[in-house]
């Protein structure tokens, strides 16, 4: 498989001679022979134009907390300026966009609705749009594009962590969901209101070669400070709806993601004791044993898990403080939380995703690159 990074030959030519920004992480890099080389340093080192980088959650460098505000800064190895768009604002301004021709997306996704590289690729398309920007973005592989599942947005669930009305799963390259996001006149919302002046981002894909969703794809890099491993991406759609709730999914630990326990539970056979760290600088429980569960032998997801879920409800001692007030934007919908208050089993609530479910993938097989 070749992804889109390696195409040099492909997109040098659009952006030669142009004034560039890049939007990228620590995830957008060449690897060869185990050396790697970011997207920004080769580059440069091919004489082209950068004016600024753009930083996503997680910053640049990809080392900071989840929802750890970021400001702008310059890039000590490079000079350039770094202009945050997870701090005071999540979209570029006509002043950040002055004077670019191209810009350049490449960031590793995992493929979950609420991971918030979907809103800022969504962002840049917008401020593309609006200021007459062409966009360049190098697709990689999605680590969870093999199947599709979870509940899809509600417009009144829609927030920074789920612009789009998409399942949580959906099965789709970066690539693939930028198309989407254009066909199907999701910039400005405009597919929320009676207009017919829809904006369009001038999008160029550089597509993946041999690229199978259907693979498993083990990622070179982790795509994030608290997912470390294949387990822990496979598992993330069914655990993120932990984290509007008490229960811990083992930030503050070397199992991210990959367990779940709070204080107040009984004793299990398995236990741990969240500290602060890089990447977790105040995880729930800090410094506080937790019983719970080791899923790291759990079988290879292929669909969302709510098991977990409805199990820590039923063993939580304070319900009524369960589910916090943002659970409904991780679930995508108010019902969710309902469902599970009221018992409704695990079968009965998948049933009520079904008709949304279907109506997604026909929108879906529409932008569709690859097999």
């Amino acid at each position: 498989m070749k992804i889109g990074i390696e195409k040099t030959e492909a997109y040098l030519p659009l952006i030669n001679d142009k004034n560039v920004a890049v939007v990228s992480n620590h995830t957008s890099k060449f690897y060869n022979s185990n050396k790697s080389i970011h997207l920004v340093d080769s580059l440069l080192k091919l004489k082209v134009n950068i004016i600024k980088v753009f930083a996503p959650e997680h910053g640049f460098r990809g080392n900071l907390d989840a929802g750890e505000k970021i400001v702008n800064t310059v890039d000590l190895k490079t000079g350039l300026p770094i202009i945050s768009l997870y701090g005071d604002k999540k979209k570029p301004d006509k002043n950040d966009l002055k004077n670019i021709d191209v810009i350049i997306f490449d960031i590793q996704d995992v493929g979950a609705r609420f991971y918030t590289y979907l809103s800022t690729l969504h962002y840049i398309m917008e401020g593309c749009a609006e200021n007459n920007i062409d966009l360049i973005i190098l697709d990689r592989p999605n680590p969870n594009g093999h199947y599709i599942d979870g509940p899809v947005m509600k417009k009144e669930s829609m927030s920074f962590v789920g612009l789009h009305p998409v399942p949580i799963v959906y099965g789709m390259s970066i690539g693939e969901y930028a198309k989407m996001i254009n066909g199907e006149n999701w910039l400005n919302n405009s597919y929320l209101k009676a207009t017919t002046n829809n904006s369009k981002c001038k999008l160029t894909i550089i597509e993946m070669s041999d690229y199978n969703r259907l693979e498993k794809y083990k990622l070179p890099e982790k795509p994030s400070p608290n997912l470390p491993n294949q387990k822990s991406i496979n598992l993330y759609p069914s655990l993120c709806f932990f984290e509007q709730t008490p229960i811990s999914v083992g930030r503050g630990t070397n199992k991210q993601f990959q367990i779940i326990g709070s204080s107040d539970w009984e004793v299990t056979n398995f236990n741990f004791k969240p500290k602060s760290m890089k990447g977790a600088k105040y995880p729930k429980f800090e410094n506080i044993l937790c019983n719970g569960y080791n899923l790291e032998n759990e079988k290879y997801l292929s669909k969302i898990n709510l098991r977990w879920l409805i199990l820590a409800y039923k063993k939580e001692k304070n319900k009524e403080s369960f589910f916090r007030s943002g659970f409904h934007r991780l679930a995508g919908n108010k019902e969710l939380e309902n469902q599970i208050k009221n018992q409704i089993s695990e079968s009965e609530i998948k049933k009520s995703w079904e008709k949304d479910l279907n109506d997604f993938k026909k929108i879906r097989e529409k932008y569709l690159i690859y097999n």
